[in-house]
């Protein structure tokens, strides 16, 4: 199996940043994309951005120029970089990740999600 865990959350007031952290563990051939979400309260999950294996990144419009996503290969992780945030940033932070598996010769595909993790921006 494969584990997700965020970390990083908090209380910050508007203009301010965090840093959010999502560490992949477990069984683990490769992992290709890896991506952060967020929902607030009434609203649905929406994707905030993705990375992929060979670092290429995408963003959600609302958070372009703020918002800047990385990974270290090296221990499974991926970052969220969130700077000038304000009020409406406000959700729970979701991690999502691709993974590929092996099980002797056999290998499968895997999407997993973490636990997520609050983010709270006061105005």
């Amino acid at each position: 199996q494969v584990q997700v865990v965020e970390s990083g959350g908090g209380l910050v007031q508007a203009g301010g940043s965090l840093r959010l952290s999502c560490a992949a563990s477990g069984r683990i051939f490769s992992i290709n994309a890896m991506g952060w979400y967020r929902q607030a309260p009434g609203n649905q999950r929406e994707l905030v951005g993705a990375i992929t294996s060979g670092g290429s990144t995408n963003y959600a419009d609302s958070v372009k120029g703020r918002f800047t996503i990385s990974r270290d290969n090296t221990k499974n992780t991926v970052y969220l970089q969130m700077n000038s945030l304000a009020p409406e940033d406000t959700a729970v932070y979701y991690c999502n990740v691709d993974v590929m598996s092996s099980s002797g010769s056999y290998y499968y595909t895997g999407n997993y999600w973490g636990q997520g993790t609050q983010v709270t921006v006061s105005s």
